[in-house]
């Protein structure tokens, strides 16, 4: 009788204990951290589209079309900001000790941030709004791909999943562009234009991943700094070369000179913020983020512009945010040895005792995620 009574006392103790289960995998999943990174992501979606709204503004009301020189006052801003903090810094840490070590690195890196402003700003001459929206999108597999053989961050099945919805649901507002007509132009040379945001995507691309392991291996100020120096420098040369004409020929007034100070803010403020953001997440999940501030524009052009509304563009809106969920919700990996990874990736069909000349085998790979303030479960080591 008493293993009867006691039998039946543990059934619903063990029947109980599946509803906290759920509960806590679904706390896990909408965590603080979760909550926190969406959120920031969504601040530089409306940085972006405040940049791209006081762009449309010069360009259609004032015919000022100067995307070099635009560039030029965020990267002066930077340089009297971030450049004259690392200068008056001591140690290793000084502006001059940084150029010593890796002068042109940092030079390579300015250029291709300068160049990718510029080719998807030009892009928007020659092609549609609604082409540089959907091809813009080419910047994400971009950075995976530079992440996963250059950083050596290793994905999921939940990542990949993630970057699928966010680009269904910017396929989703391109739809709705195309459907209520909102295409500007159709192009006269839509072949050159398409093939200048590519090239800017890249561009943009290969300057995140460099961005991401500056910040997280170095500073973010380092970073800033050197865009800064480098930056106003080959803009300035670029602007002298290709803009000046455009620039006297404006007419200047308080209204055109408060819409430039509103493009430099905003995009003063999405470099300064974005390493911030970049450093607590990785690349790929800020340009994911991103998708969202074309809606953002949208939206604002909805009551500015007077465009058409379309349930289509709320429904895409919703499709990136769970998108980005999905993504944000499993941490990525990193293979820590690269030497060791390489040497592990191409010696599937050996032995182990193939590989006396790396010394002890153990650990082989060891994976750690990369954010490392959520770091719940333990390193996988592979052998």
């Amino acid at each position: 009788m008493i293993s009867v009574v006691s039998t039946v006392q543990t059934v619903p103790s063990d029947t109980g204990t599946s509803a906290p289960s759920i509960y806590q995998r679904i706390r896990k999943v909408f965590s603080r951290d979760l909550l926190v990174t969406l959120a920031l992501g969504q601040v530089l979606s409306l940085l972006i589209c405040g940049i791209g709204l006081t762009s449309k503004y010069l360009a259609d009301d004032f015919h000022a079309n100067t995307p070099v020189f635009q560039g030029f006052l965020n990267y002066i801003l930077l340089f009297l900001v971030y450049t004259t903090t690392l200068a008056v810094r001591q140690g290793e840490e000084n502006l001059l000790a940084i150029l010593k070590r890796q002068w042109w690195k940092y030079m390579i890196l300015g250029l291709i941030d300068i160049e990718a402003n510029y080719l998807v700003i030009k892009a928007y001459q020659y092609t549609t709004l609604t082409s540089v929206q959907l091809l813009d999108c080419f910047v994400i597999p971009v950075v995976l791909l530079l992440s996963w053989f250059f950083l050596l961050v290793r994905y999921k099945a939940a990542h990949f999943i993630g970057v699928g919805v966010c680009l269904l649901g910017t396929g989703c507002m391109v739809g709705a562009d195309v459907l209520v007509g909102q295409q500007q132009g159709s192009g006269e040379q839509k072949l050159l234009g398409d093939l200048l945001v590519l090239a800017g995507a890249t561009l943009y691309g290969i300057s995140n991943v460099c961005e991401e392991f500056i910040v997280k291996n170095w500073s973010r100020v380092e970073f800033l700094g050197m865009m800064g120096l480098f930056g106003s420098f080959f803009s300035g040369i670029q602007l002298a070369i290709m803009e000046h004409k455009e620039l006297l020929r404006l007419a200047w007034d308080w209204q055109i000179g408060l819409l430039y100070i509103g493009f430099s803010a905003c995009m003063f403020g999405l470099y300064s913020f974005m390493p911030v953001v970049m450093k607590r997440t990785s690349a790929t999940s800020v340009n994911l983020s991103l998708l969202t501030a074309d809606l953002y524009s949208l939206f604002c052009g909805l009551f500015l512009f007077h465009y058409k509304f379309s349930v289509l563009y709320l429904l895409s809106f919703f499709i990136i945010v769970l998108g980005l969920i999905l993504y944000s919700s499993s941490s990525t990996y990193m293979a820590q040895d690269p030497r060791v990874y390489k040497q592990f990736r191409n010696t599937g069909a050996q032995p182990a005792t193939a590989l006396p000349h790396l010394g002890p085998l153990e650990p082989s790979v060891t994976y750690t995620s990369l954010d490392q303030e959520l770091v719940e479960e333990p390193p996988v080591r592979v052998v």
